[in-house]
C-alpha cells in the first residue's frame, strides 16, 4: 500500500470513529464498539463483543495469532463530553479533516490510537496466521477509561492479554514507562441551618470550611516538595467547592473535592491516610464535623525505563519523528495501570497526538503526526514479533 493510499486510509477511519459519538459519562460506546467488530469482520478477522463488565456497554477484544510474544494493543472509545457546542469552530462529531488536521471530540484523546491499532492488526493478520511472522497481536477497544471503569481490567480478565502492552494515548510519540497516579476526594463539612435573618441560630457550614481549605493549601506545599524524576511533581489541588441551597438560607454543608496526582513511590493506602489525619487535625481544633471520601482513583504505575519493550519504541519514534530516545514518564493517568499493576504485564503508554488537545474545544490531530504514528507502531509491533522472545 502507498504511502498516500495508507493516509486516506488512516484519515478516514478516524474520522469514520470520530463520527460516532461515545461520550463519557454516560457511556455512549455501543455503536462505537459495533463497528470496529463489523471493521474487522469485513476484513477476515474474528473480534469478540465483550459484554463484561456492562451489557448495555460493550467493548471489543480482536486476537490473531496464539505465537510468543503476545503484544497487545490497548485504545478505549469513550470521549468526555463536547460541551458547550458553541465554544467549537469545527462540529465535534463530523470528523472533518481540514489543512491537514482532523478535528473532533477524542480525535486526539483517543480514536487516533485506536485506529492505528485497528490497521496494524489488519496489516499483520495474514502473515501472523500464515507464520511467516511469529508471535500474536491482540487488540482492545475498551471502554469506561475516562471514569477508571474497569474496561480494560475485564478485557485483561477475560485472556485479551499478552507478554507486553502498549496504551496508545497521545504522548508525541514519546514512550512512557511511568505515570502519575489520579485520586479525587470529597470532603463534607457539616453545619447548622437558618435562616439568614437568623445567622447566629445556625452555624454556616462554609465559615467552617475555612479551616480546612487552609489545611488543603498547606498540604498541597508539601506535597509538592515530593519528585520523581519522570513524571515531576506531586499535587494536591482543590478543584470544586459546592454550598447552600438558597440565597437566605445558612448552608448546612459544604463539599470540598480535591484532585491528588500522586508519584509511583506513593500508595493510596499512605494517601488515604494523610488525608485522614489532616481531617482529624482540622476537626480537634476547631471542633467541626468533617467526613471524607474517595470518589475515584487511577493508580500510578512503572516498569523499568531500559526495558526492551520501551526501547523498541524509542528506536522506532526516533526513526519516523526524530523523537529523543531519552526515559520519559507521563504525568496524565492512563490505564497502563491495568497491565503493570492488575495482570503483572510490562507495558508502555505511547502513541501520536498531542495530550495538550485531549478535552479541549476543537480538539484536533495532526494527520501527519497519526501517519508517524501508524509508520513507528508498524515497525515496532514488526520488531516485538520477531526479535523478542
Amino acid at each position: 500500500m502507498g504511502n498516500t493510499e495508507q493516509r486516506e486510509e488512516l484519515t478516514t477511519l478516524i474520522g469514520d470513529l470520530v463520527r460516532i459519538e461515545t461520550e463519557n459519562p454516560p457511556g455512549n460506546e455501543k455503536a462505537c464498539a459495533e463497528f470496529i467488530a463489523t471493521w474487522f469482520g469485513e476484513r477476515d478477522i474474528e473480534a469478540e463483543i465483550i459484554d463484561d463488565p456492562y451489557p448495555d456497554r460493550p467493548q471489543v477484544g480482536v486476537k490473531v495469532g496464539s505465537g510468543k510474544p503476545t503484544l497487545v494493543l490497548n485504545g478505549h472509545i469513550d470521549v468526555v463530553p463536547a460541551g458547550d457546542r458553541d465554544q467549537w469552530t469545527h462540529d465535534p462529531y463530523a470528523g472533518e479533516a481540514v489543512d491537514g488536521r482532523l478535528y473532533g471530540r477524542g480525535s486526539v484523546d483517543m480514536k487516533t490510537g485506536v485506529a492505528i491499532g485497528m490497521l496494524t492488526v489488519a496489516h499483520f493478520a495474514d502473515d501472523i496466521e500464515s507464520g511467516r511472522l511469529p508471535g500474536s497481536l491482540v487488540f482492545h477497544a475498551a471502554i469506561g477509561e475516562e471514569t477508571a471503569e474497569p474496561g480494560t481490567k475485564t478485557l485483561l480478565e477475560n485472556g485479551y492479554d499478552g507478554d507486553y502492552g502498549v496504551v496508545l494515548e497521545p504522548t508525541r510519540l514519546h514512550t512512557a514507562t511511568s505515570e502519575k497516579g489520579l485520586a479525587w476526594y470529597e470532603i463534607s463539612v457539616t453545619g447548622d441551618p437558618s435562616h439568614a435573618s437568623r445567622p447566629d441560630q445556625g452555624t454556616n457550614a462554609i465559615q467552617y470550611a475555612k479551616p480546612m481549605l487552609d489545611a488543603l493549601d498547606e498540604y498541597d506545599s508539601t506535597v509538592r516538595e515530593r519528585t520523581d524524576p519522570l513524571v515531576g511533581q506531586a499535587y494536591s489541588t482543590v478543584t470544586m467547592f459546592e454550598a447552600g441551597t438558597k440565597e437566605n438560607v445558612v448552608p448546612e454543608e459544604a463539599k470540598i473535592t480535591t484532585d491528588r496526582r500522586f508519584l509511583p513511590d506513593e500508595s493510596i493506602e499512605q494517601i488515604d491516610s494523610e488525608i485522614d489525619e489532616l481531617v482529624e487535625s482540622v476537626q480537634e481544633e476547631h471542633s467541626v464535623t468533617i467526613s471524607w471520601n474517595r470518589t475515584r482513583t487511577y493508580e500510578s504505575a512503572a516498569i523499568d525505563e531500559d526495558s526492551v519493550l520501551a526501547g523498541i519504541f524509542r528506536k522506532h519514534s526516533a526513526r519516523v519523528a526524530d523523537v529523543s530516545p531519552e526515559p520519559w514518564g507521563v504525568s496524565a493517568s492512563t490505564d497502563v495501570r491495568n497491565f503493570i499493576n492488575d495482570a503483572d504485564t510490562e507495558a508502555i503508554t505511547w502513541g501520536p497526538g498531542d495530550l495538550a488537545q485531549a478535552h479541549t474545544y476543537d480538539e484536533h490531530v495532526d494527520l501527519s503526526a497519526a501517519m508517524d504514528g501508524l509508520d513507528a507502531l508498524l515497525g515496532a509491533t514488526e520488531e516485538m514479533l520477531t526479535e523478542v522472545s
